[in-house]
Parts: C-alpha cells; structure tokens; sequence
C-alpha cells in the first residue's frame, strides 16, 4: 500500500517531536557542565511506533531523514 503525503507529514512532525523532547532529556541530566558547550549529542533516534516502516522509509527516499542502522535522523535544512 502507497504512503499518503499526510501519513508522511504526521510521521515526520512526530518523528521531530520524538527528537526534540530525547535531545532536551539529554541535555537536562546531572553531571553535563553548562561550560562544555555539549549541546546537540543526540542526533538520531528510533522512530516512533506509531507508524510503519513503510513511512519512514520513504521519508528516507524524499530526502527528510536519513538512516543510520536501526536509527533515523534529521537531514539538516529540511
């Protein structure tokens, strides 16, 4: 079954919440030093399960994500 654009768009603006709150969990732990400047460790996540493989591979192919092994991530810009 082909992946709707609106699937698509769901998948991607839950996909960039997922990413947002694991970057701001990583960054709140105890023992990161404000003066480090280690901002932005977390850069691929697994995607949420909400949605089939099918979705976010051809995010993939669109050219919003990218994979890296079980793991996607933001294409810079997009």
């Amino acid at each position: 079954m082909p992946v709707t654009e609106d699937e698509m768009k769901r998948a991607l603006k839950a996909f960039r919440k997922r990413l947002k709150v694991t970057q701001l969990d990583d960054e709140s732990r105890l023992g990161h030093s404000p003066l480090t400047g280690n901002r932005g460790k977390v850069v691929a996540i697994q995607p949420p399960s909400g949605f089939t493989r099918e979705v976010w591979e051809a995010l993939v192919e669109k050219g919003f994500l990218t994979k890296d092994g079980s793991f996607y991530g933001l294409v810079p810009g997009k």
